[in-house]
């Protein structure tokens, strides 16, 4: 019913800066909170940055100041710029998003595929 695609990962040097996008497309009545996650190799997956319907933001201490989530309601699609990257930055990204479903109007939780980042020292 609802599909999140993710795109802009790829492979950057430290320092270096990238942009991943996070479309929602299907039968959606409205998107409320919007999410990144990112799983490490060997590692559990963990929240990054959350923005609220409104604009309200929160992120991982780890990446504050570095990372800005962004979202455009029009279009669906929730973004996440990312600079001065580290190498403990690799990951594979998750945008997760809470949907009120068109056909339902009930709220149900939606992941993407995810999409790869790799940083090198």
């Amino acid at each position: 019913q609802v599909q999140l695609v993710e795109s802009g990962g790829g492979l950057v040097q430290a320092g270096g800066s990238l942009r991943l996008s996070c479309a929602a497309s299907g039968s959606i009545f409205s998107i409320n909170t919007m999410r990144w996650f990112r799983q490490g190799p060997g590692k559990q997956r963990e929240l990054v940055a959350t923005i609220t319907t409104g604009g309200t933001t929160n992120y991982a201490d780890s990446v504050k100041g570095r990372f800005t989530i962004s979202r455009d309601n029009a279009k669906n699609t929730v973004y996440l710029q990312m600079n001065s990257l580290k190498p403990e930055d690799t990951a594979v990204y998750y945008c997760h998003a809470t949907v009120v479903v068109a056909t339902t109007l009930l709220a149900n939780d939606y992941w993407g595929q995810g999409t790869r980042v790799t940083v090198s020292s």
